[in-house]
């Protein structure tokens, strides 16, 4: 029976069977018997590799962080996360390395998306011209929707849809954080799932 564990591009968490690409957390979500009670505990929201080091981890053990699953690493971040420092160190330096700020301590960088990604308890949105936005960023279009190659694709828990063409200077509801955002666009190019190519 699936877990209320998988990740939307709206930061979402959600039950479905599809296990995604990425795993990572935001602290201990659920209670002792396993079921989900909050949306988040830490600051420090980060996706990981689904494999590191041949660890092997029990889902929802009472006490420990409650493991979330995303599509692929553009979902991860339009729902707010960054790259893990340990088991995707590379990605890491990589994100370090376009991030837009000066402090790229991995406590201030959590600061600055933690204020970008949620308005209170909800999603914080920005809005944008499409045609200014990188590939890699995920648009709200009555849905989501993920920018690549030059045209959207809508995004489901199983992969993307079919190409529909992107019209440069439609305004959308952006739903990558911005420092997010800004960071794809110096340079950091996050994975995508198989169905976007």
């Amino acid at each position: 029976m699936p877990h209320c564990n998988r990740v939307t591009p709206y930061g979402e968490i959600v039950v479905t069977p599809e296990r995604g690409t990425l795993m990572g957390n935001r602290g201990v979500l659920h209670a002792a018997d396993g079921a989900h009670r909050r949306d988040w505990q830490l600051r420090r929201w980060i996706a990981c590799l689904l494999e590191f080091k041949g660890r092997h981890r029990e889902l929802r053990r009472p006490g420990h962080y409650t493991e979330l699953f995303f599509l692929d690493e553009a979902t991860a971040l339009a729902a707010g996360h960054r790259p893990c420092a340990e088991c995707r160190r590379e990605d890491y330096r990589r994100w370090q390395a376009a991030w837009p700020g000066a402090d790229t301590a991995a406590g201030a960088m959590d600061r600055v998306l933690h204020a970008d990604r949620l308005d209170g308890r909800v999603k914080r949105v920005h809005e944008a011209r499409l045609g200014d936005l990188p590939d890699g960023v995920l648009i709200d279009r009555d849905g989501p929707f993920l920018l690549a190659a030059g045209a959207v694709r809508p995004w489901s828990a199983a992969g993307y849809g079919a190409p529909e063409p992107a019209r440069p200077g439609e305004r959308v509801t952006v739903l990558t954080p911005a420092a997010t955002v800004a960071a794809i666009r110096a340079g950091y190019g996050p994975g995508l799932h198989p169905t976007a190519t």
